[in-house]
């Protein structure tokens, strides 16, 4: 068989990359759009607060450069080391009451024969409640003479200070934003149990396995990975926490519910120190940005990853 000339495989190369790129040239103008949106309104911005942190931004004199100094000082901060003890216990309580509420309902409603649509429907209805309808919603719940604690009363407890006791103030923010949102990662989470072969559930059940048992070997594993996903996402959106707390407390009682994100928008909004609050967002940013390097890389070594 005769060898084909240079010229020859010249040119099915070029036809071959020609196709190749008709084939990926649709593509690659669709998603043009959605990642020029995407630098713009995420990248430039951030892009944009590391180079304002090394600045003294003022709106009459122009901009300074002043290096360090917006580190420095917010290091120094005697605010500082209250908003982070703040946001760390916010986070951890956020961990503790609501990570785990969505996958339990999820699993239930997964285990139901009937209503299921329902009662996804059911779940998710917190979610499409306006925030200014919560709020209002929960400090009518936490008034001194509302409804839970009257039903305290009713158990001959006393009165409790949801919102005005640094005790107990954390915890109300918490147990509302847990009430509003725990229905969107249900959902979540039924997409990934959607997503489990039937044939496993329906091969356990020939053998004989309870409810229990299958949640336990099969319904649990399947989801596994969904359970780092959200929990990262889980930190991510606590230690940026601070709309319920302006909404139902100010910060207060004494600075109980000042949370990291919080300080941040005083910095900005209230003292007019956008070079400090810059300086503020870059170190969350590689904060949460190592943190979330460490959980994806641990969860890489694990055995059953």
């Amino acid at each position: 068989m005769a060898s084909q000339s240079p010229v020859a495989r010249k040119g099915e190369a070029g036809g071959r990359l020609s196709k190749s790129f008709r084939d990926y040239f649709w593509g690659v103008a669709f998603l043009v759009p959605a990642i020029a949106v995407f630098g713009l309104f995420l990248w430039t911005p951030i892009v944009k607060g590391v180079v304002y942190s090394f600045y003294s931004i003022d709106f009459v004199n122009g901009n300074h450069f002043i290096g360090w100094t917006n580190y420095v000082e917010a290091l120094a901060s005697s605010d500082l080391g209250i908003a982070v003890r703040n946001t760390l216990f916010y986070m951890f309580l956020g961990v503790l009451m609501g990570f785990w509420v969505p996958s339990v309902v999820a699993i239930a409603i997964s285990e139901l024969r009937r209503f299921q649509s329902g009662m996804r429907l059911i779940v998710y209805l917190p979610n499409i409640v306006p925030a200014v309808a919560l709020y209002a919603m929960w400090m009518w719940l936490y008034d001194p003479l509302g409804p839970l604690n009257q039903l305290l009363s009713w158990f001959g407890i006393d009165r409790v200070d949801w919102l005005t006791n640094k005790h107990w103030a954390t915890f109300s923010i918490v147990l509302a934003e847990t009430w509003q949102g725990f229905g969107a990662t249900a959902l979540i989470y039924l997409a990934g149990i959607v997503g489990i072969p039937k044939d496993l559930y329906e091969a356990a059940e020939i053998d004989g396995a309870g409810v229990f048992r299958r949640i336990r070997h099969i319904t649990l594993p399947g989801i596994r990975h969904l359970y780092l996903l959200l929990f990262i996402m889980q930190l991510i959106a606590t230690s940026q926490g601070f709309q319920t707390q302006v909404a139902l407390t100010g910060g207060g009682p004494n600075n109980a519910t000042l949370t990291y994100m919080y300080q941040i928008i005083n910095q900005a909004f209230t003292y007019m120190n956008y070079g400090r609050a810059s300086a503020m967002g870059v170190m969350m940013f590689v904060v949460l940005t190592v943190l979330s390097a460490v959980l994806y890389r641990l969860q890489g070594r694990s055995p059953q990853a």
